[in-house]
């Protein structure tokens, strides 16, 4: 006997309800194990997933929010910077300190502090976008209730063990910060390299991708050109590694840092703060640090310099440098900054910022900064408001996993595949 359409369609819907509870398959995302303890510049790319003020963002990323700003080569000269509101899913990169933690590159200073409705999966999907799973979250809190992952003490304070890598901050043998980049539906291979100034060979070599498949809610690691420091072991800021169109903020907010448009020489200069700072003159020179003198010579052009050397004992190292150059330098390029962001940019069809026209990237007019630093107040301790509750739509959770690929249509595509056998046997 024939079963009635109704029938058939009654079925139809029941199979493909019930594939939306299976399990899904993990994300996949690159790992890099380690063995010292050191930890190392990283960055990650986060989406906000509503309005927040910069030091809500500071916040949950346990960042200083100068440092946030200048990263994405924000002016932060505006009044009252910190509490400036960032729009809705704009798209940010975020500087953290990547730690090796259990043999794996992960962060260990970002901690969360739950609020009513939160679950580990609005947590880590939407808080966090993606960054981290919620088993990963789980894991990394033993010690806190989290049996039930779908009802959490608020005020619980968690570990957040955010993807990140290092590769001894070099690419190819050239400085390199990588940014950790959670894969959205629009995104290709290919995209994702043009827009970071890289190639699809070195992003396949950097995540050891077998094919330029890639799928949404992956993690990759993209590496972006930057300009490294060589200060010592002993300094406080030692390692400070600064991406190509950035700043970095350093010295007790004393001296900023720049790595100008298509440059490999990190360029420290003082920070324009209403703070105490130690002397930043150089010794045996009236020069301060970021200042050199120039003189044309029949045998090429002598050059005297005071450059920054790192921060420490809590005091500012400096050296005087001269050198004999074939040619006299021309003015400091910086990173061109754009005000605080109050809209999207105009294409936002992809998080991932273009490298020649949207901050962070390489601009084609680059200028001298409008000013320097402001103060900064420490960043706030207490969780943003307007959190998600429940279920995020379109989101899951993943573990990180290098060869693990997420299957989440695959059910759905066994359902009626077994829905059409039922049909045909039905017929017959």
């Amino acid at each position: 006997m024939t079963p009635a359409p109704a029938q058939l369609l009654s079925i139809l819907i029941f199979l493909i309800s019930a594939s939306a509870f299976y399990p899904r398959a993990a994300a996949k995302s690159t790992i890099e194990p380690c063995s010292i303890s050191g930890a190392c510049s990283a960055l990650v790319g986060y989406t906000l997933y509503t309005d927040l003020k910069v030091s809500e963002v500071a916040s949950l990323f346990s960042v200083d929010p100068i440092s946030l700003l200048l990263a994405n080569a924000i002016d932060i000269s505006y009044p009252d910077v910190e509490n400036h509101i960032l729009p809705s899913q704009l798209f940010l990169k975020i500087p953290i300190s990547c730690s090796c933690v259990d043999g794996i590159r992960k962060s260990s200073s970002v901690t969360y502090k739950t609020r009513p409705s939160d679950t580990l999966l609005s947590i880590s999907s939407a808080v966090y976008g993606g960054l981290v799973s919620g088993d990963q979250i789980k894991e990394a809190n033993p010690r806190a209730q989290l049996s039930d992952p779908s009802v959490i003490p608020v005020a619980t304070q968690l570990n957040i063990p955010l993807h990140c890598t290092c590769f001894n901050n070099s690419d190819n043998n050239l400085p390199a910060v990588y940014l950790s980049y959670v894969v959205r539906n629009v995104d290709t291979l290919a995209a994702i390299a043009g827009r970071y100034a890289t190639t699809v060979s070195d992003l396949m070599n950097v995540n050891s991708l077998g094919s330029v498949e890639i799928e949404e809610e992956d993690i990759l690691a993209i590496p972006l050109s930057a300009c490294a420091s060589n200060f010592p072991a002993t300094s406080a800021d030692y390692g400070l590694v600064v991406p190509n169109g950035s700043y970095a903020i350093t010295a007790s907010h004393c001296i900023q840092c720049s790595c100008g448009p298509a440059s490999r020489n990190l360029y420290c200069m003082p920070a324009s703060l209403a703070v105490s700072c130690s002397t930043m003159q150089c010794r045996n020179s009236n020069l301060m640090v970021g200042n050199k003198t120039i003189q044309q010579t029949n045998g090429g052009c002598n050059v005297t310099s005071c450059n920054y050397s790192g921060f420490m004992n809590g005091s500012i190292a400096t050296t005087l440098s001269a050198s004999l150059q074939p040619r006299c330098p021309g003015m400091q390029q910086f990173p061109e900054l754009i005000a605080p962001p109050t809209t999207l940019p105009d294409s936002n069809f992809s998080p991932a910022p273009s490298p020649v026209s949207e901050p962070g990237g390489i601009p084609s007019n680059p200028t001298n900064p409008s000013s320097s630093v402001v103060p900064s107040s420490n960043s706030i301790g207490f969780p943003p408001v307007g959190a998600p509750v429940g279920s995020i739509p379109g989101s899951s959770t993943s573990d990180a996993c290098s060869l693990v690929y997420s299957s989440s249509y695959i059910q759905i595509a066994l359902a009626l595949g077994f829905f059409g056998k039922i049909m045909v046997s039905m017929a017959l």
